[in-house]
């Protein structure tokens, strides 16, 4: 951490719950996660919060390499700052490049994106915050899932429909004059990995999640 402190890190972007920085750690560019302290908590239940959700974080993208899914290297984690040091990844956010690129090209990336998120929950592993905003696509191609740190390990079929009712609906907000169509990619191309049966499974819980959504909404109105 001595090196970090010795230079100026970039705020990259302040969030509720961390914030991030472009820094260099010994001669490579990286990213560092500061999970900040939270004063309306008291001290050391925000310390053990703070500790226990870096250290999920950092075992959760090791995980996912582990079942196939590119996510940053880890360079270092320091527990007692709440801080994970990763690997920077040079790239397009995927939210930038799906307006980018015409039909074939969307598909392709749809059908890439459906496949890492079926790999992810083959393990039962769960984003939890599945965005176009936290998916790179390098120079060479290849999509990056970033930001695990409202991810769970959990074999529950709630939670998969979770995961993808959020980039269903983030695909409906940010790309929504062909949202459609990403998602039936992205359900192609979870079924090739995760198979029929868990799709079949887990689409019947996206629809269960959306009415349960409508509802509630019918009741505040």
């Amino acid at each position: 951490m001595d090196e970090l402190k010795q230079q100026q890190p970039i705020l990259l972007k302040k969030g509720a719950e961390a914030s991030l920085y472009v820094s260099n750690w010994h001669g490579r560019k990286a990213l560092v996660k500061i999970r900040m302290p939270k004063k309306y908590r008291p001290e050391s239940l925000d310390k053990q919060i703070r500790s226990y959700r870096t250290i999920h974080e950092g075992q959760l993208l090791h995980q996912a390499k582990g079942a196939g899914v590119a996510t940053p290297l880890i360079f270092m984690i320091d527990v007692p700052e709440a801080t994970i040091i990763m690997e920077y990844i040079e790239g397009v956010q995927v939210k930038q490049q799906l307006n980018m690129v015409q039909k074939e090209g969307r598909r392709e990336i749809c059908l890439n994106l459906g496949g890492l998120i079926g790999k992810l929950h083959k393990e039962n592993l769960i984003h939890g915050d599945l965005t176009t905003s936290n998916m790179i696509i390098d120079n060479q191609g290849k999509i990056f899932l970033l930001d695990f740190g409202l991810g769970e390990k959990n074999v529950a079929l709630e939670a998969k429909g979770v995961d993808l009712h959020l980039l269903k609906r983030a695909l409906q907000s940010t790309h929504f004059s062909f949202w459609e169509t990403c998602f039936k990619d992205v359900l192609t191309g979870y079924r090739l990995v995760a198979g029929g049966e868990l799709t079949e499974k887990v689409y019947e819980k996206i629809s269960e999640i959306e009415k349960r959504g409508r509802y509630i909404e019918e009741r505040r109105q």
